[in-house]
C-alpha cells in the first residue's frame, strides 16, 4: 500500500513550525510511513559514529535530521 504525501523528493519546501521555522531547502528523502521528511539544511543534528571503512576516524558528524511532514509546506 502506498501512502500519498503532499511533498516528494527534490521538492523545495519551507519549515512552518517548530524551532527550525522559516528555513527552506530541498527534500532529500520522504518516509511516508513515519510521516517524516529530511530537508537539506533544515534540521542539522550531530551524531556519534563508530569508525568504519567509510569514516575511518569515527567521531561526531553533522547531518540533516527528519522533520514531521505536517511541519513543511511546498514552495512554488
Amino acid at each position: 500500500m502506498k501512502i500519498k504525501t503532499h511533498v516528494k523528493k527534490g521538492d523545495e519546501v519551507q519549515i512552518i513550525a517548530g524551532s527550525h521555522k522559516g528555513k527552506t531547502g530541498k527534500v532529500l528523502s520522504v518516509n511516508a510511513v513515519k510521516g517524516q521528511v529530511v530537508v537539506e539544511g533544515g534540521r542539522t543534528i550531530k551524531k556519534a559514529v563508530k569508525a568504519s571503512e567509510k569514516n575511518p576516524d569515527g567521531g561526531i558528524i553533522e547531518m540533516d535530521g527528519p522533520v514531521h511532514i505536517s511541519n513543511v509546506k511546498k514552495l512554488g
